[in-house]
Parts: structure tokens; C-alpha cells; sequence
């Protein structure tokens, strides 16, 4: 039995699949495609789809596929999309926070991949020349209050994560764990992203004091000189890949080995830069797949050593304001295939400024700021640019804490109340005509 239909038996489902009928008026195509279009769901408030079934999200993403064949199961054997080796170097990378979308009843949360598994319908699949992939905030518990949400401004870091510890309480779902694992429900997540031509990854933190390191009878604030800890890292990291990611996001990245300390906010020491190299070159060599792409947190102008250090992209170089001096670095850097800085609509520390037409533009010049769509930069940003959030709030602040806006206490009316209304649906709507033109380039 594949996992998607295992976790359909889970939920108390049917395996046997309908196509979805009902989402036809809110499905965007690619323009000017010559044989099969890319297809997804737009003009949409992300409560549509996330007070919807798993099994309905299932068969959108089914009717979705690109070939128009439909599938009454879902198929077996689902590859990730190829783009090659360093398809890292010219994707656009697209961070979900699934904590912030997970089911939230009253005070506790939970089941943030099963919300990013009903998302997946609305994300963009992967453009001709290169790809789309989705980075998740949350993987590991957190150190602050793993499971509960808070006030709206009591801490609750993202930042701050325990390894040796299983998968955090906020993105599975207990419920059902006895009948599908929690590697099979992020495994689930990933193939369901294949299925409709999407990549993904994980964000992780390298910072030593923001990560402890349990044991059965203790923990352990992580030492990156503490080889136990070093291996741990590496393991916790392969094992992801194995489950079918294929991207990490490395916070601080741009200050390993101590580079430009003097403008670093994390907590806690650094790996070496040698370090890093071995630890990027184990979690390869040990997930077996040559596809990895690490992606740096900011970028300098010294791209040797972000090529050197294993990286295949980094953040915070150019934001994409202006379209014609993206269209020169791209021309500036067409020979380099590994690595190459990325354009930024919006990073984890937005913290508000930014309006709905300058976010157009910045995503209007990360998918077209080029003279080949073969020399495409890479791109980033945050679920704020595809689904717009609330005004009171902002990417940074739910990275930092965790809130339920439930007016009720009910995880719809959280989902409801988390984003914008009638201009975050039209906000959407003008993301998904950007795309409509580049997915076929």
C-alpha cells in the first residue's frame, strides 16, 4: 500500500478517488504552453481549502495533474520533479509555516503538514525551466512550548528546536499516528508535493544555544564541538531527505566560520566552515541523493565561498525592486550552475512595510528578471506573498510566537481570522496571472 493511501485509511477514508468538480471556476492554467498545461487553484482565501478534507485536498491535487489524466487511486511510485543536480540554483523557494496553519483547538495545536497537504492545491507546480519548491518553518519540536499556542506575544520561537526528539507535536497528528507514523505523515506531505511537480525542504537552524540535543533521561544545550552532537545533526537531517525532501534552509548560514560576526543575531556559536562542509557533504552522501539544495541565509558578493561551502543559493543579495538590475545579475552570473545569490520578496524577519503592489513587482522580477529563463536567479518567499496575512500581524511575528486568531476557539475559525479577505483573494488572483505567464518558459 503507498503511503497516501495509508494515510486516507488512517483519516477512515476511501482509497478510491473523485475528481474535483467543484474547484474548476477557481483553476488557473499556464499560458502559451505547447502540450500539457500546469494547473492550480487561485483567487482563493487559504480557508477554502484548509476547513476541507485531507481526502478532498487528495483529489484536487489529483484532478490537478498535468497530463489531464485522472486517477481513481492514487498511483504508486511518485518521483520528485527533475530538474537535474543543481536545480537548487534557479528555483523559486516558497516557506510555509506550517504552525501557523495547523489545526488549533483552543490551546493546543497540531497537524501543521496535514494543513500544508490541503495548501499544496494552491501553490504554483514547477515552471519548464526550473522549479518551485516548498520550504516548511517547522520540523522539530520547539523548545518553548511544543503543541501549545500562546498569546499573541508570549514567546514561542520557531528559532529554538530539540533534536533526538521525534517530529514536533504542532505538524502531526497524534490521532492517527498508530495507524501511519510520523515519518509516513511528512512522507505523505512529500509525495503529495511530487505529485503536483512542487519540490521541498525544511528550514533548520545552526545556532548552537537556539537547539538542544535530548536524551531518554536528559538534555543537553547542542555543542557543535561535541562530536555526538555534530552526528546527531547529521542524522536528524538525512533522515529528512529520506523522506523525500530535497532543499534545507540554513538560518545564519552566511556566518559560519565566523564570517561578519559583528552583524550576527542568532544565539550561541557557529560550525566551522570545514565543519560545514563535512556536514553538508554527509547528509548527501548519506541520503544518497546528489538533488540536495542547500540554501544560505543571506548572500554576499563573495559567491566562491557560499559555492565552496556546498551551498547551491542565499538570501538577502537584491529584493527585486528594480526589475532591470535583477536582469543584469542574472546576466552577470548565467555561467555559474551551482550557486548564485537569489532574489528576496519577503524573509523570516519581515516585520511589516511592504505593500501588495511592491511585493507584485519583486515577484514580477524574480520570474521574468532575466534574458534566458535558463540564467533565472533563484527566488524567495514567504506564505505572506502567496496568501497575504491579517494586518495586525506578520511573517516575523508568527515565526516568533504562536497565536490562534480562533475567535471560537475552533481551528476554522483560526483559519479564517489568520489572513486578509476580498484583497488577500484579489492579491492572489494577481500572483496567479504572474505565474500563469512564467510556468511556461
Amino acid at each position: 500500500m503507498n503511503i497516501v493511501n495509508k494515510l486516507l485509511i488512517a483519516l477512515n477514508e476511501t482509497t478510491e478517488l473523485k475528481e474535483d468538480t467543484q474547484s474548476r471556476d477557481k483553476t488557473y492554467y499556464s499560458l502559451n504552453c505547447y502540450g500539457h498545461q500546469k494547473k492550480w487553484l487561485a483567487n482563493i482565501l487559504p480557508s477554502e481549502l484548509l476547513t476541507k478534507s485531507v481526502k478532498s485536498a487528495i483529489e484536487s491535487i489529483v484532478t490537478l495533474c498535468e497530463n489531464d489524466i485522472f486517477y481513481n487511486n492514487f498511483p504508486d511510485n511518485v518521483k520528485s520533479p527533475d530538474y537535474g543536480d543543481n536545480w537548487g540554483r534557479l528555483a523559486n523557494y516558497i516557506e510555509l509555516n506550517n504552525r501557523a496553519i495547523a489545526y488549533m483547538n483552543n490551546d493546543r495545536t497540531c497537524c501543521g503538514i496535514l494543513s500544508c497537504i490541503k495548501l499544496l492545491p494552491a501553490i504554483p507546480p514547477s515552471a519548464k525551466s526550473w522549479a518551485n519548491c516548498i520550504i516548511i518553518s517547522q520540523i522539530f519540536p520547539n523548545i518553548y512550548g511544543d503543541t501549545y499556542n500562546k498569546g499573541a506575544f508570549e514567546e514561542n520561537s520557531i528559532y529554538g528546536l530539540k533534536l533526538n526528539a521525534g517530529y514536533s507535536h504542532n505538524i502531526i497528528s497524534n490521532e492517527i499516528q498508530e495507524k501511519i507514523s510520523p515519518k509516513e505523515q511528512i512522507e505523505a506531505f512529500n509525495i503529495l508535493a511530487h505529485f503536483r511537480g512542487i519540490k521541498t525542504g525544511f528550514r533548520m537552524v545552526i545556532s548552537e544555544d537556539q537547539m538542544k540535543v535530548c536524551y531518554p533521561s536528559h538534555e543537553e544545550i547542542f555543542r557543535w564541538s561535541n562530536p555526538e552532537h555534530e552526528e546527531i545533526f547529521i542524522k536528524e537531517c538525512s533522515e529528512l531527505m529520506n523522506l523525500g525532501f530535497e532543499a534545507m534552509f540554513i538560518d545564519s548560514a552566511k556566518h559560519i566560520g565566523g564570517y561578519d560576526m559583528q552583524n550576527y543575531t542568532g544565539v550561541g556559536a557557529l560550525p566551522e566552515y570545514a565543519q560545514m562542509q563535512h556536514i553538508l557533504h554527509e547528509i548527501r552522501k548519506r541520503s544518497g541523493k546528489t538533488t540536495i539544495s542547500f540554501i544560505g541565509e543571506k548572500s554576499t558578493d563573495d559567491f566562491l565561498r557560499y559555492e565552496k561551502l556546498g551551498l547551491n543559493a542565499g538570501t538577502d543579495y537584491i529584493t527585486g525592486d528594480s526589475f532591470y538590475a535583477v536582469r543584469e545579475l542574472s546576466e552577470q552570473l548565467k555561467y555559474n550552475r551551482i550557486y548564485a545569490p537569489g532574489v528576496e520578496i519577503e524573509n523570516d524577519n519581515y516585520e511589516g512595510g511592504i505593500t501588495y503592489e511592491q511585493r507584485l513587482n519583486r515577484i514580477n522580477s524574480a520570474l521574468f528578471g532575466f534574458y534566458n529563463a535558463s540564467d533565472k536567479l533563484p527566488s524567495f518567499m514567504q506564505t505572506n506573498d502567496i496568501f497575504p496575512l491579517r494586518y495586525d500581524t506578520n511573517t516575523h511575528h508568527i515565526m516568533m510566537t504562536n497565536p490562534s486568531y480562533s475567535q471560537d476557539g475552533t481551528p476554522e475559525s483560526h483559519w479564517e481570522n489568520l489572513f486578509t479577505k476580498d484583497d488577500g483573494r484579489l492579491y492572489n488572483h494577481k500572483v496567479a496571472e504572474l505565474f500563469a505567464h512564467a510556468l511556461c518558459l
